[in-house]
C-alpha cells in the first residue's frame, strides 16, 4: 500500500508502511490538527495557522528520506532494522503537545515530553495498540528514542540534536507559513551530506556550507520570528488570563464546570491523560470567548484582549535598569491596572550553536564534519561563521504593560531618562 499526502513544504509525503499510516489515523495523532505549531505567533504572522500535525508529517518525511538513504548508501554503517523505530519516533515526537502547551505547562505543571512518552506507552491509547503490532516492546523503544535513552545514538540524533529532522522541518515550515525569508536553507544538500558514524551522525565537508546556512537561518528565525515582541505579548496575556481563571475557580466552581469543563481537572490538579487529550486550541478559544462575558472584570477584560488581539506594549529590561521595573509597575497601578495581571516579564534566550560541553547542565551533541581524510572535526573549528555564534546566547528580557501607558508622561520619562529600549 502507498498513501500520498500533498505538502506545501516537501511537495509529496509518501507513506508505504501500514504502521505509519495507521498511526496517522489514531485519535491522538489527529488531535494535532487542532494544535497550532506556533501558538500565539499567528497574532503577529497571520499566515502562521499551521498545525503540529503538518509539522510531524514533515519530520516523518525527512526521517524516512534519511533512513532510506542510509540503508541504500551506508549498509555497513547503518542498520536498516532501525528505519521503522526512527520513522515512528519522528512522526510521534510531538504527539504530547497540548493546547498552547508552553504557556499551559508553566501554569498547570504539565510536561509535553512526558505526555508524549505516556501516549506511546500507555495501553489505553490507539497509538500504543498500533505500535504493539510491531512487537510487545516496540512502544518502549519508540519512547526511548524520544527520551534519548535508546541505545543507538544515530537514531537519537536524527530525532534530537543540533541539526535534526525536527528542526529541519520546523524552520522550513515556519518560514513558509509566516512569510519570512530568514529560515530557508538547502535541505537537499544537507540530506545528501549526512552520514552515519559510530557515535551518531555527521556531515561531509562538501555539505558544510549548507550546514552553516542552516545554523544562520535558525538564528535569524529565533531573533526575527520566534522572539517577536508582539507574539510574546499575547503569550503574556494568555498566561495572565489562565492564571486569573485559576484564582477564581475555588469560588466559582459551578461557572467553570458549565463554561469550561475540560479545564476543571487542571484547576484541581486531578487531571489524567484523557483530560489532557480533551483540550486543544479550539476548545480553549471557545472557553475564552465565553469568559469575555464573565462578571469578573479582570477575567473578561483579559479574555477580550486575547480574543481581539489587544497587544501589550513592551520595553527591553537590561541589568542596569532592572531596578526601574518597580517604578513602572507602580505607575501602571496608579493608572488603574492591577500590575499582577496587566504587566509581565518575558524572557526569551537561545543558544544558536554550541560545541559539546560535557560539564554543562544540558550538554549538547555537537555537529561533526567528516573531512576527506576521514577525520571528524567539530563544525565551529572549520567555520568562522559558526564560530562567531558558538557559545553565545541571544535574546532579551522584556517588560510588558498596557498600551495606554505610552500616554503617561512620567512613565515615558523613566524610560527615556534611563535609556530603556523599546
Amino acid at each position: 500500500m502507498e498513501k500520498v499526502f500533498r505538502d506545501p513544504v516537501h511537495n509529496y509525503i509518501h507513506v508505504n508502511n501500514p504502521i505509519i499510516y495507521d498511526l496517522i489515523n489514531t485519535a491522538e495523532f489527529q488531535r494535532l490538527r487542532r494544535i497550532k505549531q506556533l501558538g500565539t505567533s499567528s497574532f503577529t504572522f497571520h499566515g502562521a495557522e499551521h498545525s503540529r500535525f503538518s509539522h510531524c508529517m514533515g519530520v516523518y518525511h525527512i526521517a524516512k528520506t534519511i533512513t532510506e538513504y542510509f540503508s541504500n548508501t551506508y549498509p555497513l554503517e547503518w542498520n536498516p532494522d532501525e528505519n521503522l523505530v526512527t520513522q515512528c519516533a519522528a512522526l510521534l515526537h510531538d504527539v504530547g503537545h497540548g493546547a498552547y502547551s508552553h504557556t499551559f505547562e508553566g501554569l498547570f505543571d504539565t510536561d509535553h515530553e512526558a505526555v508524549t512518552r505516556e501516549i506511546i506507552t500507555s495501553a489505553d491509547t490507539e497509538v500504543n495498540t498500533i505500535l504493539r503490532r510491531v512487537s510487545p516492546d516496540f512502544p518502549e523503544k519508540v519512547a526511548a528514542v524520544i527520551s534519548h535513552d535508546y541505545p543507538n545514538p544515530q537514531v537519537v540524533q536524527l530525532i534530537s540534536s543540533q541539526i535534526d529532522t525536527d528542526r529541519m522541518d520546523y524552520l522550513l515550515r515556519d518560514t513558509y507559513y509566516t512569510g519570512a525569508v530568514y529560515g530557508k536553507f538547502d535541505i537537499d544538500r544537507i540530506l545528501t551530506s549526512i552520514v552515519p558514524v559510530p557515535d551518531g551522525i555527521a556531515f561531509k565537508i562538501s555539505g558544510m556550507h549548507a550546514v552553516e546556512d542552516y545554523i544562520v537561518s535558525r538564528y535569524q528565525m529565533y531573533m526575527q520570528v520566534y522572539f517577536h515582541p508582539a507574539s510574546r505579548a499575547m503569550e503574556v496575556i494568555l498566561q495572565k488570563l489562565l492564571a486569573r481563571a485559576k484564582i477564581l475557580y475555588p469560588e466559582n466552581q459551578a461557572y467553570f464546570l458549565q463554561t469550561s469543563p475540560c479545564l476543571v481537572p487542571f484547576f484541581e490538579y486531578k487531571n489524567n491523560l484523557q483530560d489532557y487529550l480533551a483540550l486543544d486550541d479550539g476548545v480553549m478559544n471557545t472557553y475564552f470567548q465565553t469568559w469575555m462575558r464573565h462578571e469578573d472584570t479582570i477575567l473578561s477584560d483579559l479574555a477580550k484582549a486575547y480574543i481581539n488581539r489587544h497587544v501589550l506594549k513592551s520595553v527591553q529590561i537590561a541589568n542596569e535598569n532592572e531596578d526601574k521595573v518597580d517604578s513602572l509597575r507602580k505607575l501602571v497601578a496608579e493608572s488603574g491596572f492591577i500590575p499582577d495581571y496587566y504587566t509581565g516579564i518575558h524572557d526569551n534566550f537561545d543558544l544558536p550553536y554550541d560545541f559539546y560541553r560535557p560539564n554543562s547542565e544540558k550538554p549538547r551533541t555537537q555537529i561533526e564534519i567528516l573531512q576527506k581524510n576521514g577525520v571528524l572535526t567539530e563544525l565551529s573549528k572549520l567555520s568562522p561563521i559558526v564560530a562567531s555564534l558558538a557559545g553565545t546566547i541571544h535574546g532579551n528580557r522584556r517588560f510588558y504593560f498596557p498600551k495606554i501607558m505610552l500616554e503617561n508622561e512620567e512613565f515615558i520619562s523613566i524610560i527615556n531618562q534611563n535609556n530603556i529600549q523599546f
